[in-house]
């Protein structure tokens, strides 16, 4: 008589592989979406899609890039749908509500009452500043600049070339300093007027 090794149900096997990764594809599905009810709807979702593709979860070496990957691409899917059922903006679709100030999240130094007048000014503009970014430009400069993701494991989500990754990086802060820079430049004080 044979004896065969308990085999986990799916159900588990799927939890084991999946449940570690849950918070980093929840963190990333809230920078892209923007908005918590959103991000955990992005999250279902994905579980959802991949629970009847277990045997191909289970072959993926490193599963962390490969779930953010999945993630992106039903977010580029939702927003495409979203899109079709009406021409809307790309940043009406997928909203700024909820949204917490990521400068606000940074921890800050003791810092003197110039330094805190001034940051008091640069928080509001940046926020300001950076909704005026494509999506894509903020979502890429929220990964490596905020969450401090490598730029190759961008390029590997976002199944793009690390070329393009570190041109388009470029290309997103320069845009986001210009804007600042206009955004923050001092107005000329009104004349005097009289004689």
């Amino acid at each position: 008589m044979a004896i065969f090794p308990f085999k986990p149900s799916k159900s588990r096997r799927f939890d084991a592989l999946v449940q570690p990764h849950l918070d980093a594809m929840y963190r990333f599905a809230y920078r892209l979406a923007g908005q918590q009810q959103d991000a955990e709807d992005l999250v279902q979702d994905v579980v959802v899609k991949l629970f009847p593709k277990l045997d191909e979860l289970e072959s993926v070496d490193q599963l962390r890039p490969w779930l953010n990957r999945v993630v992106y691409r039903q977010f580029i899917d939702q927003v495409r749908r979203k899109n079709r059922q009406g021409d809307r903006p790309l940043t009406e679709l997928i909203g700024t509500e909820g949204q917490t100030d990521w400068l606000d999240s940074l921890e800050s130094d003791n810092v003197g009452p110039d330094l805190q007048l001034e940051h008091s000014r640069l928080g509001p503009a940046l926020d300001r500043v950076m909704m005026t970014l494509t999506p894509d430009q903020r979502t890429l400069l929220f990964l490596h600049d905020v969450d401090g993701w490598r730029q190759e494991d961008i390029a590997e989500v976002l199944d793009i070339p690390l070329g393009t990754v570190k041109s388009r990086l470029h290309r997103c802060r320069a845009a986001l300093r210009k804007k600042l820079q206009r955004e923050l430049e001092p107005t000329e004080p009104a004349g005097r007027v009289g004689g």
